[in-house]
């Protein structure tokens, strides 16, 4: 696939936001152009009542985009019961970047690394819960014995150079 996608996965409150944002601003650092993709399992508003851009998705706009000289939104309606798969979802939104960052996607075929905080659980999603053998590194903040590089939880420079020496030229 291209752009090449990982996804950094873990428990909730266990810090996948705060290592994505370092993973960000380390590649950024480095020249690379970077989407992030967040999973939300739930029914996620991201339009205000009231706003001009959400009247005009309840009339029932299947896709409402908003435009400024610094940025573009899109809201885009779902068919009912068809969340796109992340494999659509990069190929639709990011075809102008050169990685993505995912948060979530634990289920995802996508390469993933696991992020791991002692005090939130003992266990892995990736290897105590289930063998996901795309698991390809672990950020923790407590050594573990474990089959992947083990990296610290606020190693983002090690992992962004793992990230490149597996996916980026």
């Amino acid at each position: 696939m291209k752009p090449p996608v990982v996804s950094i996965v873990a428990k909730s409150g266990t810090g996948k936001t705060t290592l994505l944002e370092k993973l960000i601003a380390e590649m950024k650092r480095r020249g690379y152009r970077v989407a992030a993709i967040k999973h939300d399992a739930h029914s996620f508003n991201i339009d205000r009542e009231g706003k001009d851009s959400w009247r005009l998705t309840q009339a029932g706009a299947d896709t409402m985009l908003i435009t400024s000289p610094a940025k573009v939104a899109m809201i885009k309606q779902n068919p009912v019961g068809h969340e796109p798969s992340l494999d659509e979802t990069v190929a639709t939104f990011c075809d102008d970047v050169d990685i993505v960052l995912t948060e979530g996607f634990k289920k995802s075929a996508m390469p993933k690394i696991e992020v791991h905080r002692h005090e939130r659980s003992e266990k892995l999603l990736c290897r105590d819960e289930e063998h996901d053998t795309t698991l390809i590194a672990v950020a923790s903040d407590s050594s573990l014995k474990i089959d992947v590089p083990l990296y610290d939880i606020n190693d983002a420079k090690g992992l962004c150079d793992l990230i490149m020496e597996l996916y980026l030229p």
